[in-house]
């Protein structure tokens, strides 16, 4: 009898305490990264903005290379105010929207920081690079944005990590699986972002799409 009420008492126990009881999920190594840093994971942050905003609003601000390029030596700031942006605090130059539409002459491929050089005038010469990676300078991308703005950051460092985020979203989706191979004299269409370059320096611009064939 003693053995029937212990086991009884454990068991009333048990049954009391289940109804309080939760299952806890085992978060993803997405989820567990962004606990870590405090729910800031910017490579998630990218990949939501890129169909939905990122894309469209380049294809809304791009203007014809050529066009872009030209009118930012002449009268830089009629070339911003229709295809450029920048912050208004710092001293960064400022980044344009444009449209690559021309003729591979150079594909520099041996580099991690790979590009290519079209020639989008018909003379026989490089005109622009454009960034293939692996390695991709600057954020030039999150800078032709008005949508984003540092103030929305905790600090630098995750306002640059932010900018990392695009480079390395448009690699996975377009730029790792491109072919290093034949490259010369195909034409090449794309559509992306550069910082204004120095006197006498080529334009490089960061694709968000990227298109190569005959």
């Amino acid at each position: 009898m003693p053995n029937f009420r212990a086991a009884a008492a454990i068991s009333l126990a048990i049954t009391l305490v289940l109804p309080g009881c939760k299952i806890i999920k085992t978060p993803t190594a997405e989820e567990a990264a962004a606990e870590a840093s405090g729910g800031f994971a910017p490579d998630k942050q990218v990949a939501d903005l890129w169909d939905s905003k990122v894309i469209p609003f380049l294809q809304q601000r791009a203007g014809i290379f050529q066009e872009v390029f030209a009118l930012s030596k002449s009268d830089l700031d009629a070339a911003a105010a229709r295809y450029g942006h920048k912050e208004k605090d710092g001293t960064a130059p400022w980044t344009f929207a444009a449209k690559v539409s021309g003729t591979i002459v150079k594909a520099e491929t041996k580099s991690r920081a790979a590009y290519l050089e079209a020639d989008v005038d018909g003379d026989g010469k490089g005109d622009v690079r454009i960034q293939i990676g692996p390695v991709i300078k600057g954020t030039a991308i999150r800078d032709s944005l008005d949508f984003v703005n540092f103030n929305e950051f905790k600090n630098q460092i995750q306002w640059a990590e932010f900018g990392k985020a695009f480079n390395t979203h448009v690699y996975g989706l377009t730029l790792e699986k491109l072919s290093r191979e034949g490259l010369e004299g195909k034409k090449v269409e794309a559509l992306g972002a550069y910082p204004l370059p120095p006197t006498g320096q080529p334009a490089l611009l960061t694709p968000a799409t990227l298109t190569i064939g005959g």
